[in-house]
């Protein structure tokens, strides 16, 4: 039996609140029959903070960059507590029809975190999870954060990994509201910078496994979006 598609679309650097706007428009699409395939968006945010439905505002301990400027948040409809993505970092928004891949969204946790794990282990590096919480980490350091949600029975939000992330501005959070908890990233971990394209190109390799799925690259302006967005 031939594999399920999934367009993959690497949309590059996107503010934040645009590529939630368009996640949401990509559902929407899809519920109302204008877009039929599982999707995977690739993207690089510029700096900014995300809370999740179970964040608390104290965990945001800094919102200034170096400069004194102001940092963006967004409170989000996904699950978990604040994280920090920002350049260097790959983030992965799977848009999956949830009950085409099993209907468990716990599963589909899992199933993202072994994605991470292998990309990890394609550079030499043995991560694994943590009883108790969600994510990937390597050494009891965090390299990978993940937060999702599900919307009209398509999974929305994703994952971010550390690859060539400034490491300093995970200071002005409680990451993921862990008390005490270390972050690191490939980078810091291989000894040397790591191209984005190529842990992409792993991601979407392991995504295909995980989900028995067919990649294809596709443009943003091969879904026919019923809302635009701006």
């Amino acid at each position: 039996m031939p594999l399920i598609p999934l367009s993959v679309i690497d949309i590059g650097r996107m503010p934040y609140d645009r590529s939630w706007r368009l996640q949401e428009n990509i559902v929407k699409t899809r519920a109302k029959g204008g877009w039929n395939t599982d999707t995977l968006l690739l993207v690089e945010h510029p700096h900014v903070f995300t809370l999740g439905r179970r964040a608390e505002s104290s965990h945001l301990l800094d919102p200034r960059d170096e400069t004194g400027a102001m940092i963006p948040a967004f409170d989000v409809n996904r699950g978990g507590d604040i994280t920090y993505h920002g350049p260097g970092q790959v983030v992965g928004y799977p848009l999956l029809d949830l009950e085409g891949i099993g209907g468990d969204v716990i599963k589909y946790l899992r199933a993202i975190e072994s994605i991470l794990i292998e990309v990890c282990k394609h550079y030499g590096l043995r991560a694994e999870r943590r009883k108790a919480y969600t994510g990937v980490w390597i050494d009891g350091k965090k390299i990978a954060s993940i937060g999702v949600g599900v919307q009209r029975g398509i999974t929305l939000h994703g994952f971010a990994l550390n690859v060539n992330t400034e490491m300093s501005y995970f200071e002005r959070i409680v990451p993921c509201g862990i008390q005490g908890v270390e972050m690191t990233s490939l980078e810091l971990l291989c000894g040397r910078p790591i191209s984005l394209d190529e842990v992409k190109r792993r991601i979407v390799h392991e995504t295909g496994i995980a989900f028995s799925r067919r990649p294809e690259n596709k443009r943003l302006a091969d879904i026919p979006l019923m809302e635009t967005d701006p």
